[in-house]
């Protein structure tokens, strides 16, 4: 199109078709409220602990603000390859990044393996930044919904049938943000031997992965985790791996990351991170070695919270009338249906003005998450109980 000065400016059109967060669409509704009950974002209630923030302080009191290596400072480096040796297979800290986030991390790999006109395959509902993502790179999005019930499944098959040749990529988040889907090892193993025939990318948003409940105990010694394509894949494979230190460690505002990748990527995945952040701030990376080291109990004391905290919600939205809430095996959330309701974000903005509770619409998922609603359940029991009297309160009004 040609363009002159009378043409306003804008934003290319990708972009511009891009669909704004309805979830900070809800929060905006509940400025100036102070007593709202927020449960709309995917964040605990509980600070990082004081272990992890000691050491970005003294880090910081040693004046290490300046900048570090693309991939991150070696130690962190080295803490997390041994982190994930210990959890999966044997991993070198040579195929190991740190980013400037978990949600940078997806950013990095996506542009490192998907260019304008490929063809990508999401399993959905699922967060909106990881499907707006190769949106903005130019892609075509195609999503392959999960199944509701008891609990959320995929449909294998189904998947497959998408996972046509030609197919650059499929992006899979498990365990599942906004559902708590969690994918099966034998799941796995049929989508990882296809995308091999295929040649097909698997991109996996590891993020939630310590987050599990309601597993088998392994051998003695292991630690609880999800399924994990890093368990099965060798290393000339086409799987990049994203996580972040968000979630597992309560570190949702340090913005730490990290990729696991095949070590002929590693070049460009540098540049990349070059022109994106450059580098992790130092400090921060610190506050990440201690984590990695030293935080397994935090953990373990943060999968017991959310697991009750996840049975105890379940047990309460089951109980209002016009709630189906399906039990998550994994996350910190409950996706759960309303009966008769077609437009959640309207409802998730009423309930912010007049029960003072804050809830994610399914619509910010995707169509597909349309007539469902998302409660984090990373809090206490009693802000929990406070968050579904409210709600109780409210629908019996209706």
């Amino acid at each position: 199109m040609l363009l002159n000065r009378t043409t306003p400016p804008a934003a290319r059109s990708a972009v511009q078709a891009l669909g704004a967060s309805r979830i900070r669409e809800v929060a905006n509704a509940g400025i100036g409220l102070s007593d709202v009950l927020p449960f709309w974002f995917g964040e605990p209630d509980q600070e990082t602990p004081a272990f992890i923030r000691d050491a970005a302080k003294a880090s910081l009191d040693a004046g290490d603000t300046f900048y570090t290596h693309n991939f991150g400072i070696p130690p962190l480096r080295e803490a997390i390859a041994a982190y994930v040796s210990r959890l999966h297979k044997p991993t070198d800290m040579s195929r190991v990044a740190v980013t400037s986030s978990g949600v940078s991390a997806l950013m990095l790999l996506s542009q490192l393996i998907i260019q304008p006109g490929d063809r990508v395959v999401a399993v959905t509902p699922l967060w909106p930044n990881l499907v707006e993502i190769p949106k903005i790179l130019g892609a075509e999005v195609v999503k392959v919904p999960l199944r509701f019930g008891q609990t959320w499944e995929l449909d294998v098959q189904q998947l497959l049938d998408a996972l046509t040749p030609g197919t650059r990529a499929v992006l899979i988040n498990s365990p599942n943000n906004p559902t708590g889907w969690v994918i099966s090892r034998e799941q796995q193993e049929i989508i990882l031997a296809h995308c091999r025939q295929h040649g097909i990318w698997i991109l996996s948003d590891d993020v939630y992965e310590r987050l599990v409940y309601d597993i088998e105990p392994g051998e003695p010694g292991t630690r609880s985790c999800a399924p994990s394509f890093l368990d099965l894949a060798d290393e000339q494979d086409r799987l990049v791996s994203a996580n972040s230190f968000s979630k597992s460690w309560l570190m949702t505002g340090w913005r730490l990351g990290w990729v696991v990748a095949p070590q002929p990527l590693m070049a460009d995945l540098g540049k990349l991170i070059e022109y994106n952040t450059s580098c992790a701030p130092g400090f921060v990376q610190r506050g990440g070695i201690v984590a990695v080291e030293r935080g397994e109990e935090i953990i373990a004391h943060t999968v017991e919270r959310y697991h009750a905290a996840r049975d105890f919600l379940y047990t309460r939205l089951n109980a209002m009338r016009g709630i189906t809430a399906p039990k998550s095996k994994g996350a910190m959330y409950l996706f759960f249906r309303v009966d008769g309701v077609d437009d959640t974000l309207a409802l998730c903005k009423r309930l912010v003005t007049e029960a003072r509770v804050g809830l994610a619409p399914g619509s910010a998922f995707g169509p597909e998450g349309e007539g469902y609603i998302r409660w984090c359940f990373a809090s206490s029991l009693d802000r929990l109980e406070e968050g579904c009297q409210r709600l109780e309160q409210f629908m019996a009004k209706q």
